[in-house]
């Protein structure tokens, strides 16, 4: 029995059972597995069928040229020892193998069990890496770079069944590089979860033993350039100008001496680099390539000073001996700058001569954290004088790996500056993309479910994914193109990511079987140019976003771990701030679509104007911009333009409850102050009923514009809004000067109205103060735009909407913008017919008459009989409840409406008559023959109207 999450799980061959091996027997046979085997199992298992690997297979490949002196053999020795006289007397086997998963070394807790094992696995040099033994402990742990745990019926291989193993990868601690696995088997049955520790700890002390490999070898390259007299043969001036400037150096200035430094020793070749400092001086740095007595080879870097030698020095270097066997002398300066201006902060792999210098009691370090400074004369009188002084030395690889680790840290540093500008998923991906090229990846394809582009989470992320981005150093390689639907088989990196969740690192594609059998033809054309991938799943707040796949083209290099945790690292910080991104656009979309359904979709059919109209949404946000186009009595036409403030779901709710009293305010033939004053009503009552709903008090602005177009007047009345623009018919273009009211729901403030004629084919432009307002430009300056935008006099409202949007409205609105167009039409005076007449009742028969002379000059015979009959009541009640002069008027347009007006201003009620009323039945009856009738209200008087269509019998 072997212990998985508290449960016993049965352990033997893939005959029969339960568990693991049930499972591998269903997998076997290509039937479905059940849930109960974990993940990195499964997904070696298909690795391995796919690999064309035999369960069956007993022989494994055998190497005898590996290195019996690898670095990773000398510093595993002394602790596979211990492990072994640990593990005396247990049937513990204990391995080491290499990057490749050859092994190096073996050691068994019991004699006796060599004996057992097949005679090419006593000794070092079989392999066992994945792509030939399948699932097992050491090629599990290179393909998942991780604590790994095989046992039992989770090997491939028959020959493993009743044995377990726990394996680890052991890393270089400088690089993070794998140079090797430990690997402990045992029989399934001993299983002991005190092994995890034990393993750990064992790795632990390998790379311990690394990290003192590296000291070695980088005190033995201090020593040769001691012993070398290296400042002998430059023929350099003696002076203490290096010492003085480095006591007086711009932190700044050393953490870049430092880095260039190190960036040299990278290089591995003789070279030199000028460095500017802060004030404007400049420091020479000189690489100088060296090798130790033992072989080990590095690089020297000395910083030159030019500038006058002094005749003293200006301070006295003490002389301190050098390690035995050196031919040179160490000066040191003895005024030593404060512990802040020593590089120890340096990352590994720097090795400024200050930290090698613990090693070596006999030499002190120098204010660039170096071991000293060699001073001599010039051996050239004439030659300028100079100064010298070392700062630091190493191996290349160390030096490489050293300004890697700094290279990734100012990437990380730029990731959190360039990712999540904007709240658009498509453009923070982009970001992504465009920050890891090419500094990390040559290539870089993201695939995001297309809900998650709508905002939405995906059900099935896997099943949904669609090419969002393709970016890289060419835009020649065979990626599937932007917009396309992508599939990924289950035992594909990408996929693999996505199931546990981690960064996949594939550093070899060739090998990588499941990425190959995804899409054979196109793969084969990729690995022409890319050789290495780490796919990356984009995870935030528990939610999958999609993939982040990275490539290597250029770099021979392939992939490590530490570039798949920075592209983990730089994934997350991503997905982070696409999650935002996603949930922003979820919301915007939910406002958005509450604004669009608020607004008017289809404009009133109607003769009085020719309208167009806009609405373009921020691109932050949503706000509570609306417009309006309200059918009149008497041919008019009501005209809204509104801004509610604030932005979101609040704001478009208040708008839609303002457009929608407004519209009742209209209709009710209230001019165009009235209107305002009840809107101001309403924003104020709201804002004390829901005082919980937002921050501050709700605030509107509106313009309200009435058209009539028999008498070609527009009643015009603004509350805190912009004054519209107004175009007349041969292209002058002005702001009328309107009184400017108060905001909407500030209360107690009248507002005024304004009357301005306007001839037919003027056009009168409406809009709220986003497409004007901008704190990137000026208003006057926008201003003069739009009127040279609108001064054409030949478009149509259309086009005028459109020149508008494309020339004055900002390319990036911060807030919405609703433009509402309207080119004026004036009735046609042969299509109006008025008649004024005294309060005598004789005096209706007259009008009745004249009213039907005009309706069939006009060719209305068929609606003459439902004209005459309520043109008759309306003037009978006039003259008798009314007061003169009476006025009656009658207006031809897409209907016959009939006006009757007097100086009062008693109001008509609709009224049901009982049976025995003599009167009360004329309204009804009025009510019974039009389409809609009302009143409408003037300075003195008012206006009894009723409609009729022109098919009316």
């Amino acid at each position: 029995m072997v212990l998985t999450g508290g449960k016993p799980t049965p352990t033997g061959h893939a005959t029969g059972g339960t568990g693991p091996a049930r499972s591998r027997e269903r997998f076997l046979q290509g039937e479905p597995v059940e849930a109960g085997v974990r993940t990195s199992i499964l997904s070696s298992w298909q690795r391995s069928r796919s690999l064309g690997l035999s369960p069956d297979q007993a022989d494994l490949p055998f190497r005898d040229d590996f290195d019996r002196d690898a670095r990773i053999v000398r510093a595993a020795v002394p602790v596979l020892d211990r492990l072994q006289a640990r593990f005396a007397g247990s049937r513990m086997n204990i391995s080491v193998a290499d990057a490749s998963g050859t092994v190096l070394l073996r050691r068994f807790g019991e004699a006796s069990l060599a004996r057992s094992l097949p005679a090419f696995q006593r000794v070092p040099g079989f392999v066992f890496a994945e792509r030939v033994a399948g699932t097992n402990g050491i090629g599990l742990a290179l393909a998942e770079r991780q604590l790994i745990r095989v046992h039992g019926a989770e090997h491939f291989a028959e020959r493993s069944q009743r044995s377990a193993c726990r394996a680890l990868p052991v890393r270089d601690p400088l690089s993070g590089r794998i140079e090797g696995v430990l690997c402990f088997g045992y029989p399934s049955s001993t299983e002991d979860p005190e092994l995890a520790i034990t393993i750990r700890e064992a790795a632990q002390a390998i790379e311990r033993r690394l990290l003192r490999q590296s000291s070695a070898r980088e005190r033995a390259l201090l020593r040769a350039y001691l012993d070398t007299g290296a400042a002998t043969s430059a023929g350099l001036h003696h002076t203490v100008g290096v010492d003085e400037l480095a006591l007086e150096l711009h932190p700044r200035d050393r953490a870049v001496l430092t880095e260039k430094a190190a960036e040299l020793i990278s290089r591995g070749q003789r070279a030199a680099a000028v460095v500017s400092l802060f004030d404007g001086r400049r420091v020479t740095l000189v690489s100088r390539p060296m090798r130790s007595g033992s072989g080990v080879e590095g690089v020297a870097i000395e910083a030159v000073l030019p500038g006058p030698a002094p005749r003293e020095p200006l301070a006295v270097p003490t002389q301190v001996d050098v390690p035995p066997g050196s031919s040179g002398r160490l000066a040191v300066v003895t005024a030593v700058p404060p512990p802040r201006f020593v590089p120890a902060a340096a990352a590994p792999g720097r090795l400024p001569v200050a930290t090698l210098s613990r090693h070596l009691p006999d030499v002190a370090h120098g204010p660039f954290g170096t071991v000293g400074r060699v001073d001599v004369a010039d051996d050239h009188p004439d030659a300028p004088s100079r100064t010298r002084g070392l700062v630091m030395v190493g191996e290349p690889r160390v030096g490489t790996y050293a300004l890697a680790a700094r290279r990734r840290l100012e990437l990380l540093s730029e990731a959190s500056a360039r990712i999540g500008t904007t709240l658009d998923v498509r453009r923070t991906a982009q970001e992504l993309a465009e920050t890891a090229v090419p500094r990390l990846a040559d290539f870089v394809t993201i695939d995001l479910p297309e809900a998650v582009l709508r905002g939405e989470e995906s059900a099935d992320p896997r099943t949904d994914l669609h090419r969002t981005v393709v970016h890289g150093i060419s835009d020649d390689l065979p990626f599937s193109p932007v917009g396309k639907q992508v599939d990924f088989g289950p035992t594909t990196p990408q996929i693999r990511c996505l199931t546990s969740g981690q960064a996949v690192l594939e550093p070899d594609l060739k090998a990588a079987a499941g990425w190959l059998a995804q899409d054979p033809e196109h793969t084969e054309r990729l690995l022409t140019e890319v050789h290495s991938l780490i796919a990356v799943p984009l995870v935030a707040r528990g939610v999958i976003l999609g993939i982040a796949s990275f490539y290597r083209a250029q770099d021979p290099a392939p992939f490590g771990d530490d570039d798949r945790s920075l592209g983990l690292e730089l994934a997350s910080r991503a997905a982070l701030s696409i999650d935002n991104a996603r949930r922003y656009t979820r919301e915007r979309t939910m406002v958005l679509t509450l604004q669009r359904s608020l607004l008017p979709h289809d404009l009133p059919d109607q003769d009085a104007v020719e309208i167009a109209h806009r609405y373009l949404p921020a691109e932050s946000d949503v706000g509570g911009d609306w417009y309006d186009v309200i059918p009149l009595s008497g041919t008019r036409i009501g005209l809204f333009v509104g801004d509610v403030v604030g932005h979101g779901m609040l704001s478009a709710a208040t708008m839609g409850q303002l457009r929608t009293a407004a519209r009742s305010f209209a209709e009710l033939d209230f001019p165009p102050d009235e209107v305002l004053t009840h809107l101001d009503n309403l924003v104020g009552r709201l804002d004390r009923e829901e005082p919980a709903a937002g921050a501050g008090v709700i605030g509107a602005t509106c313009l309200y514009a009435v058209y009539d177009p028999t008498s070609q007047q527009c009643t015009m009345a603004r509350a805190g809004h912009p004054p519209p623009a107004l175009v007349r018919p041969d292209g002058t273009v002005s702001f009328p000067d309107l009184p400017a009211g108060p905001p909407l729901g500030l209360g107690g403030l009248p507002f005024e109205s304004a009357e301005i004629h306007l001839p037919e084919g003027s056009r009168l432009l409406l809009y709220t103060d986003g497409l004007i307002e901008d704190r990137h430009r000026d208003v006057d300056v926008v201003l003069d735009q739009l009127r040279g935008a609108l001064a054409h006099p030949e478009q149509t409202p259309e086009q005028t909407c459109q020149t508008v949007l494309e020339t004055v409205a900002p390319a990036h609105p911060c807030d919405d913008i609703a433009l509402l167009v309207a080119r004026t039409h004036a009735l046609d005076p042969r299509r109006i017919a008025a008649w004024d007449l005294p309060a005598d009742p004789a005096r209706v028969s007259e009008v009745r008459a004249a009213a039907l002379r005009q309706l069939a000059d006009w060719g209305l015979d068929e609606t003459a009989f439902a004209a005459e009959l309520m043109l008759s009541e309306l003037v009978t009640n006039a003259i008798r409840h009314g007061a003169g002069p009476i006025r009656v008027r009658l207006l031809h347009g897409r209907t016959l409406i009939c006006e009757v007006s007097d100086a009062s201003n008693t109001a008509p009620h609709l009224r049901r008559a009982a049976s025995t009323d003599e009167g009360g039945r004329g309204l009804f009856l009025v009510a019974q023959l039009a389409q809609s009738w009302g009143t409408r209200y003037l300075p003195e008087g008012k206006v009894i109207w009723a409609e009729c269509g022109l098919d009316a019998a």
